[in-house]
């Protein structure tokens, strides 16, 4: 089973979260065959760190609520709080597995929460800019909340256009890279 994480940081984070930085990679070389995808995500100037996505394939919503809440930056309270939801990998690959690789062009962070009728649970037509791409799901796999898609982008509007802009009752587009040990 597939899950999306996002741990939002709490606006007075930083220090603590530079003092976490090896425990924080620590807790996830754990994990290193589970994930899917990984990084910080930014706010608008590209540069304050605001979050961090782990997509993972774990056991159950039980494992994946223990991958997320036994997270060192977690337990240390550097996050305001935790998004997380089943995921569906409509790529089928990891981000290592990305053609475009870990640099180049701006990577963004879409999300997408849902407000009715299912959207975009295909893949959009331009599937070369895609890093991750899927739905968010309900624990049970069978209630559509939204989609999660981390993808380059030449700008912010033109990575909210991966999305079916009516059919979100909120679509949140930050600054991603590509995370893990440098």
């Amino acid at each position: 089973m597939e899950f999306f994480c996002y741990h939002r940081d709490r606006s007075d984070s930083l220090d603590l979260r530079d003092e976490l930085l090896e425990e924080h990679w620590s807790y996830m070389d754990r994990y290193a065959k589970e994930l899917i995808a990984r990084g910080p995500v930014f706010a608008d100037d590209g540069e304050t760190p605001i979050g961090s996505v782990h997509i993972a394939d774990l056991p159950d919503p039980a494992a994946a609520r223990a991958f997320a809440f036994d997270e060192p930056n977690y337990q240390a309270g550097a996050y305001r709080d935790v998004l997380l939801r089943r995921w569906r990998n409509l790529l089928g690959r990891t981000m290592w597995d990305f053609a475009g690789g870990p640099v180049g062009e701006d990577r963004y962070l879409v999300l997408g929460l849902g407000s009715g009728e299912p959207a975009d649970l295909v893949l959009p037509p331009d599937q070369d800019a895609l890093i991750a791409f899927g739905p968010l799901l309900s624990d049970d796999g069978d209630t559509w909340l939204g989609t999660a898609a981390l993808l380059r982008a030449p700008d912010p509007d033109t990575a909210r256009a991966v999305l079916t802009e009516d059919s979100y009752a909120d679509i949140e587009v930050h600054h991603w890279e590509f995370g893990g040990r440098r």
